[in-house]
C-alpha cells in the first residue's frame, strides 16, 4: 500500500512553508548537529534527510555537511531545488530508494513516518535507513504522536498573509482504530483567482514508542526514545548502525 500523502505535499506544495513558517529551521538544525555528532560514532561529514520537503533544514545543514535529500513529491522537490541549486535531491519512497552509498546520518523529521500505512511498511523503512548508513552512522527519526497521547476532538488553526496569497488551514481530529484521523480544510487565496476551498483527511498510523523502538532494533539499529525534540510531545527516536 503506498504511504499517505496529503495536499499539502502535492496540490498546495507551495503553500506549504506558508502554513509551517512559524518553525525556527535554523534553531532546530543545531540541535540536529549536535545529537548527531554527540550519537553518532561514524565522524564524517555526509547528511541524507529523508522526507526532506521544501529543502530548510538541509539549507542549513549544508553549511557543515554534504547533504542529500530524498522525498516521495516531486512538487515538495521542484520548491527544494529552487531554494537548494547544486544540491542533490532524489525523488524516492523511503521504503524502497536505493542511492548505493552510505551517510553518517540519516533524519526523517516532521513524523514523515506517521504517514506510513502498516507496521511492515515501517520495518521496510527503518531497515532502508540502516542499509544508507555507515556503521556507526546514526539515524534520527521524529515520530508521530504516541498513541497515549492522541486526542480526538480536538481543533486547530493556521493564517497566513503574504503579499500574494492568503491562507487558512483550519483541522480537527478523530481516530480510526489504530489510526489518526486529521480532518483539514484550506482557504487559498491568490492574487487575481478566486478563493479555493480543499479539504482531505490525513490519516496517520498510530504506534506505541517501544514498538517503534523494538522494530528499529530488529533493523539492525541500537534504539533509544530521547524526549527531547523538535515538535513538543513527539520527542525523537535516536538509531545507531550496529551493536555497542
Amino acid at each position: 500500500m503506498p504511504p499517505n500523502r496529503p495536499l499539502m505535499f502535492h496540490r498546495l506544495a507551495d503553500h506549504y512553508d506558508d502554513l509551517v513558517g512559524a518553525k525556527d529551521y535554523r534553531s532546530e538544525t543545531r540541535f540536529l548537529e549536535s545529537l548527531a555528532q554527540s550519537a553518532g560514532r561514524s565522524r564524517g561529514r555526509a547528511w541524507l534527510d529523508v522526507g526532506c520537503g521544501t529543502g530548510r533544514h538541509l539549507s542549513f545543514l549544508r553549511r557543515h555537511y554534504t547533504v542529500t535529500g530524498l522525498d516521495a513529491s516531486r512538487a515538495m522537490l521542484r520548491v527544494a531545488r529552487r531554494r537548494l541549486p547544486g544540491v542533490r535531491l532524489v525523488l524516492g519512497d523511503m521504503r524502497t530508494f536505493a542511492l548505493h552509498e552510505t551517510f553518517d546520518v540519516v533524519s526523517c523529521l516532521y513524523s514523515a513516518i506517521g504517514h506510513l500505512a502498516t507496521e511492515r511498511d515501517l520495518r521496510a523503512a527503518f531497515a532502508n535507513f540502516a542499509r544508507h548508513l555507515k556503521p556507526g552512522g546514526v539515524a534520527i527519526i521524529e515520530p508521530w504522536i504516541d498513541p497515549s497521547d492522541y486526542h480526538s476532538s480536538f481543533t486547530h488553526l493556521v493564517t497566513h498573509r503574504g503579499p500574494s496569497a492568503t491562507v487558512v488551514r483550519m483541522s480537527y481530529s478523530s481516530r480510526r482504530g489504530g489510526h489518526s484521523a486529521v480532518h483539514y480544510h484550506y482557504l487559498i487565496g491568490e492574487n487575481g483567482r478566486p478563493i479555493g476551498h480543499f479539504e482531505e483527511v490525513d490519516i496517520g498510523l498510530l504506534v506505541p514508542r517501544d514498538r517503534l523502538l523494538a522494530l528499529m532494533e530488529s533493523a539492525g539499529l541500537t534504539a533509544r526514545f530521547q524526549r527531547e525534540g523538535l515538535t513538543p510531545g513527539r520527542g525523537l527516536l535516536v538509531g545507531i548502525h550496529g551493536r555497542p
